[in-house]
């Protein structure tokens, strides 16, 4: 019988150079897209999909993201006192219950498959989720729910997957299909930032997995790969060549790289947008912006 899914794995160890210099004293995980930080969409991602346990892989100076889901009594007792009780309950679903949430650091920026290999003994011998909170993927049903519904399926290895041009195919981890079955596609590899004009096809893998244990034997090499780190694709590449079923999986919603100024600016409109309480201020206010962008040209 297939085991089930209850650990999810957060790679939250980078630095933010990105968005220097606000993440001099803020983790980038807990910027905010309108009023919720980056990493509370992967944690409600993580829990629509039965994910149990939330195990962080951390570096120096994360410490606001600890507290973030630490308990905040003298707040919670201000908002009781005011009678706020719908902010109250905001607040209170925030909070991690003790033994729901770990952390382990990474000492060295090695690259996001040797993040996932210092949660290792946390994993032990089971499947697990790795979810990275720089993906924000907008959805009817949460991407990772979707993805779990097809692994109880398929069973292997499972990695979320969209089409991109060609001439973004250099920034991801491409798939190198076996057989298109639309949703679902098994794959007879993976090539991490291939060439332009090299990869295998246009089907690339975004930040939401599931993973056996043989990938976590693999990142015990740490063989590196592409940028002379180790790569989290080499290793799921190398269980496929071991003839473990790798997946690719065309997930239903539209994703942001949240990890770029830009596509961070996109969510926030899109996500506002998506609020009915500021939907028509901030539409009136685009619209405005557009208009007059358009009169000065």
């Amino acid at each position: 019988m297939r085991k089930k899914l209850t650990k999810a794995i957060f790679p939250v160890a980078g630095m933010g150079t990105r968005f220097l210099p606000a993440t001099k004293s803020v983790p980038k995980e807990i910027m905010t897209l309108v009023d919720r930080p980056l990493v509370q969409y992967a944690i409600d991602e993580a829990r629509a999909a039965g994910i149990k346990e939330f195990i962080f892989v951390t570096s120096r100076g994360k410490g606001a993201l600890e507290d973030y889901f630490d308990n905040a009594p003298q707040l919670e007792q201000e908002l009781r006192k005011k009678g706020k009780d719908e902010l109250l309950e905001v607040l209170r679903s925030t909070n991690m219950d003790s033994g729901e949430i770990a952390y382990t650091r990474q000492n060295k920026p090695l690259g996001l498959g040797h993040a996932v290999w210092c949660a290792r003994r946390l994993i032990a011998n089971e499947p697990f989720a790795v979810i990275l909170p720089d993906d924000v993927i907008s959805a009817d049903k949460p991407c990772l729910q979707q993805m779990v519904e097809a692994y109880e399926e398929t069973g292997g290895n499972i990695v979320a997957a969209m089409e991109v041009p060609d001439e973004q195919t250099s920034s991801y981890g491409m798939l190198d299909i076996k057989d298109d079955m639309g949703k679902i596609v098994s794959t007879k590899g993976m090539v991490e930032k291939p060439n332009l004009g090299e990869s295998p096809s246009n089907l690339a893998v975004i930040g939401r997995y599931i993973l056996t244990p043989t990938v976590l034997q693999k990142l015990n090499k740490k063989k590196t790969g592409a940028g002379g780190e180790i790569q989290l694709t080499d290793a799921i590449a190398d269980a496929r060549q071991e003839g473990e079923e790798v997946y690719g999986y065309r997930f239903d919603g539209r994703r942001f790289d949240c990890g770029s100024k830009s596509g961070f600016l996109q969510a926030t409109v899109a996500f506002a947008l998506d609020r009915p309480e500021l939907r028509d201020d901030l539409w009136g206010f685009l619209s405005e912006m557009v208009n007059a962008a358009k009169a000065a040209e």
